[in-house]
């Protein structure tokens, strides 16, 4: 493969990556219905979980499998199997549980470094599904390139696509409920606090890794054949159909979302531009 085929092959992934959560993000904005958040806000929440949470997601999932694997060979023990990221346990504590933890957290992070962009309860999810877009469009771009080395530009085309419909809207989702969370608590809303949103995107994020990873939990169990073939198609349209609903809700929250009531500590968060009709 020539230098120029390659350059052009790299550049069909990128922009079959980015387009499908460009498009995501007008989207989720468009929901807002008042003065919505500027592209340039959003665009640098979609850079900080494209360039910084997906980096750094890596390299902490590694350091703790590569800890956990050094532990349980340390402790030869059954029951600490789970903990050695070479063996099938291992990589299952890694997909729901660790990897849920780690990046909602660091997905998190984006919706806090930008706490101050967060004018109405609307702006939380709206701000959080932006940085989740961002760190799902690199995410399934660097897997498509993995599929690309393997199998070729239609494989990492096709995984790309698959991806766009089902993991990025995850990450856009779970990360927009933790971002609406974490605005209720700015405007010191009756209900769950941060901490419970937190620990509802880790859920949903989990719970999709598990849909998605149906095929190999049921293989786990020793089934073969035909029924590990179905678990994975009935897997695959159960986290597309899982991550629809979910940035449909996500959606919603954003348009039924009120500028705060006066209270406790509202004088902090003005209104911009028009402001609701009164009731």
């Amino acid at each position: 493969m020539s230098l120029l085929a390659a350059v052009l092959d790299l550049s069909i992934l990128v922009l079959v990556s980015l387009v499908p959560t460009v498009l995501y993000l007008s989207w989720i904005r468009q929901s807002e219905r008042f003065r919505r958040e500027g592209w340039g806000t959003l665009l640098r929440a979609f850079a900080y979980g494209a360039f910084f949470a997906t980096f750094l997601a890596g390299i902490l999932e590694a350091v703790l499998v590569g800890a956990g694997t050094r532990a349980s060979q340390a402790i030869p023990a059954p029951e600490f199997t789970f903990l050695n990221g070479n063996s099938s346990l291992g990589v299952f504590f890694l997909v729901l549980v660790i990897a849920p933890f780690v990046e909602e957290a660091l997905k998190g992070s984006g919706v806090y470094v930008y706490r101050d962009r967060i004018k109405a309860p609307s702006d939380g999810p709206v701000l959080g599904a932006s940085v989740g877009l961002g760190f799902g469009f690199f995410e399934t771009l660097l897997y498509g390139l993995g599929a690309f080395v393997i199998g070729g530009l239609v494989a990492g085309i096709v995984l790309i696509l698959i991806r766009s419909i089902s993991s990025v809207l995850l990450h856009a989702s779970s990360t927009g409920m933790f971002g609406y969370g974490f605005a209720r608590s700015r405007f010191r809303m009756a209900g769950p606090g941060t901490g419970s949103y937190y620990l509802l995107a880790v859920l949903m994020h989990a719970s999709f890794n598990a849909l998605a990873s149906l095929a190999a939990i049921v293989a786990l169990f020793g089934v073969t054949g035909l029924s590990v073939t179905v678990a994975a198609e009935l897997g695959l349209l159960g986290a597309i159909g899982f991550a629809f609903v979910a940035f449909e809700h996500v959606r919603s929250l954003v348009q039924l979302s009120r500028y705060p009531a006066l209270g406790p500590g509202a004088e902090r968060f003005r209104p911009r531009g028009r402001t609701p009709p009164p009731k």
